[in-house]
C-alpha cells in the first residue's frame, strides 16, 4: 500500500497551527507532483500547499475552515485509485500512513505564496527533473504561452515566480523592463495630512452579547505583543518641522513617490550613523545587523497587523523604494507576502498620523531594538530665530527602544540627526 500523508507545515517561524482556507482539490481528484492541493492561512499570509506526491487525493482529514497543529496530517494521498478506499479506512481508524518517510522531520508538501512562491527545499528551479515554479507562474505561463523551461527563476532558491513569466512575456513590448511592475497605489500617504483620510481597516461585525473569535492574524499579534512584556523599554519624543519634506513630496509625488517611502528612506539613512539603533538584543550580546531593513506596520482589512519590510532602504533609490512599497502593501492585504518580506525587519515605523493622531507610543516588536511612532503633521505657531512668530508644519515622533542595549542619549542623538535631515536636507533623499 502506497498512501502518503499531507502534513500541516510551519509556514513561518512563529506559526504553531494553520487554518485551512480552501481545498483546491476534492477527494478522488488526480494530483501531480508540485500541484497545489490546499490553501492554508498561516499567522501572516495565505499559502498554497503543493504535494510532493503523484496520485489521488484520497481523503481530507481537516476540512476548510478548521485548524490543525503544525506537523499533524491534514489529508491522505493514494498512489492508485484502488488504494483510495484503503486510505479512507485508515483515516477512520485513526492510523498512520503505511509509507512513513525516514527523515526526522517528514515533509509531504511544500508551501508557497500565490505570487512569490517559497521553495526552501529547492536549490534551483529544477529538482530531481521537476520544474519548480509557483502555481500562479504556471497558470500565467499557460495563459501567455511562455515556456517555463527557458526561464531562470528569481524567487527563493531559483524558483520561478509570476514576475519572471511577465518579464519574458513583456520583452520587446516595453521600452525597458520593470521588476516588479508597480501596482495601483493602495495606501494613503504617510506623515503629512493627505487630501483624503483613509478609513480604518474593517473588523469582524460586532454582535452585542456574542464573542467573535480572533483571526489567525490577530492571534499572531497577541503572541507577539505578549512576548514583548518582558523587554525593558523607554520612550523619547521629538518634534520635527516638515515644511521641506512636504515641499519635496509635492514635487515628486507625480512620479509615484509615497510619503511612506520618504520617511522610511530618511530613517534608514539616519540609521547609517547610528548602527546601535538598528541592532537587537540576544543572550550572546548585541546583534549588529548588516542590512538596514525598515518594517512599516500595516493594518489588515480583516483584522490583525503585518509589517512589510523595505529591505536595504538606505541603499535603494526613492523611486524604486516607492514602487516596492506599493507592491508590498497590495500583496500584504491579499495575504501573499513571502516570510522574508515581513519578518526580516531591523527597525520599524508605525504611523497613525494618516488618521489625524497627534502622538502615540508604539510597542516594540520582538527581535528588534527600536520602533518609531509617527504622528500627524500639523501647522503650528512657532517662534522663529529672529524673534518673530511664524507658522510651521510640525509632526511629533516617539521612539520606543530596548533599554538592554540602547540608552536615552543614543535615542536622542538619532532623533536629532533624523530631524536635521528632514528639516535641512530632505532633497538628499532623492539622490
Amino acid at each position: 500500500m502506497s498512501i502518503h500523508e499531507v502534513f500541516m507545515q510551519a509556514l513561518s517561524s512563529t506559526m504553531t497551527e494553520g487554518k485551512i482556507v480552501s481545498w483546491v482539490k476534492s477527494p478522488g481528484d488526480k494530483v501531480e507532483k508540485g500541484e497545489t492541493v490546499v490553501v492554508v492561512e498561516s499567522d501572516k499570509a495565505d499559502m498554497d500547499v503543493e504535494t510532493f506526491y503523484e496520485g489521488f487525493l484520497a481523503h481530507i482529514i481537516v476540512e476548510a475552515g478548521e485548524t490543525a497543529p503544525v506537523g499533524s496530517a491534514i489529508a491522505f494521498i493514494a498512489e492508485t485509485e484502488a488504494e483510495i478506499e484503503q486510505a479512507k479506512s485508515l483515516a477512520n481508524s485513526g492510523g498512520a500512513a503505511a509509507t512513513p518517510t525516514s527523515s526526522p522531520e517528514p515533509v509531504a508538501a511544500t508551501a508557497s505564496v500565490a505570487t512569490p512562491a517559497l521553495a526552501s527545499q529547492n536549490g534551483s528551479n529544477h529538482k530531481e527533473g521537476r520544474l519548480v515554479a509557483s502555481p500562479r507562474a504556471r497558470k500565467l505561463a499557460k495563459e501567455l504561452k511562455v515556456d517555463l523551461t527557458t526561464l531562470q527563476g528569481s524567487g527563493p532558491h531559483g524558483r520561478i515566480v509570476a514576475e519572471d513569466v511577465e518579464a519574458l512575456s513583456n520583452k520587446g513590448k516595453q521600452p525597458a523592463p520593470v521588476a516588479p511592475p508597480a501596482p495601483v497605489p493602495t495606501s494613503a500617504p504617510v506623515g503629512p495630512p493627505a487630501p483624503r483620510t483613509p478609513a480604518p481597516a474593517p473588523v469582524a461585525a460586532a454582535v452585542p452579547g456574542q464573542t467573535v473569535p480572533l483571526t489567525t492574524f490577530q492571534n499572531a499579534v497577541v503572541r507577539n505583543m505578549v512576548a514583548t512584556i518582558s523587554v525593558p523599554v523607554f520612550r523619547v519624543g521629538y518634534t520635527i518641522t516638515t515644511d521641506g519634506l512636504d515641499k519635496l513630496y509635492k514635487q515628486i509625488k507625480s512620479k509615484g513617490v509615497t510619503m511612506t517611502a520618504l520617511l522610511a528612506k530618511a530613517v534608514a539613512v539616519t540609521l547609517q550613523k547610528h548602527p546601535l539603533l538598528n541592532a537587537s538584543y540576544s543572550d550572546q550580546g548585541i546583534v549588529y545587523h548588516s542590512d538596514i531593513n525598515i518594517s512599516v506596520a500595516v493594518a489588515m482589512d480583516d483584522g490583525g497587523l503585518i509589517t512589510p519590510v523595505l529591505q536595504n532602504a538606505d541603499a535603494v533609490d526613492i523611486y524604486s523604494l516607492s514602487r516596492t512599497w506599493k507592491s508590498l502593501v497590495e500583496r500584504a492585504r491579499a495575504k501573499q507576502l513571502q516570510p522574508q518580506e515581513y519578518n526580516s525587519g531591523t527597525f520599524t515605523l508605525s504611523n497613525l498620523g494618516m488618521f489625524g493622531v497627534d502622538k502615540f507610543d508604539a510597542i516594540l516588536p520582538p527581535g528588534q531594538g527600536s520602533i518609531l511612532a509617527i504622528g500627524a503633521s500639523r501647522p503650528q505657531v512657532v517662534a522663529t530665530p529672529d524673534g518673530l512668530f511664524g507658522v510651521r508644519q510640525q509632526m511629533q515622533v516617539n521612539i520606543t527602544s530596548d533599554h538592554r542595549i540602547i540608552y536615552g542619549a543614543h535615542a536622542a542623538a538619532f532623533l536629532q540627526d533624523l530631524a536635521k535631515l528632514i528639516e535641512t536636507n530632505p532633497q538628499s533623499l532623492t539622490m
